[in-house]
């Protein structure tokens, strides 16, 4: 094969790279390990792969922090997730500790404990009356990332405010 066929091959390569890392960022946002396993399974070579990332993080398509404070947002907002569970995305994703540690800098036991309040109002609606209402409740919380002291206390406050309620509804 001559240099040029080489090349015109490693252009063709690149420029299916490109596409490939444009249409996984037109779905949706992705982290630069993500983009990359997905580039790998195509069957692209590690320097073709190399180089189409860097070309669409120069171009600013492709950004882990901006990728780790979206998922994050949207995690709490839509899905109520904590931030253990965020923690554990955000590591799959193969983004780094210390980017995860800032992201999740705001997720203090006051955030979360309001968070995970919110959340059992919306989907255990009333007061939590007996105790099978609140393990289920607990299990909820768990399963969703949050801490265990941060369930404990979400729990009862939960259960304090539906009391109060209860007891003026009463009168």
């Amino acid at each position: 094969m001559s240099s040029a066929d080489a090349a015109e091959q490693r252009a063709h390569e690149l420029d299916e790279a490109l596409g490939r890392c444009y249409r996984h960022l037109g779905r949706r946002e992705h982290s630069v390990a993500e983009l990359r396993t997905r580039l790998q399974r195509a069957g692209l070579g590690p320097g073709v792969i190399e180089e189409a990332l860097a070309i669409v993080i120069e171009q600013g398509y492709l950004n882990d922090e901006r990728y780790a404070r979206l998922l994050a947002e949207d995690r709490r907002n839509i899905d109520g997730w904590g931030a253990q569970r965020i923690r554990a995305r955000l590591e799959a994703a193969g983004i780094d500790a210390e980017l995860i540690d800032e992201t999740l800098a705001g997720a203090d036991h006051a955030s979360e404990l309001a968070a995970a309040a919110a959340l059992l109002e919306r989907r255990c609606p009333g007061a939590l009356t007996n105790d099978r209402e609140r393990q289920r409740a607990f299990a909820v919380l768990m399963r969703l990332g949050f801490d265990s002291e941060v369930a404990y206390d979400a729990i009862r406050a939960v259960d304090a405010a539906g009391r109060v309620t209860n007891s003026l509804r009463a009168r």
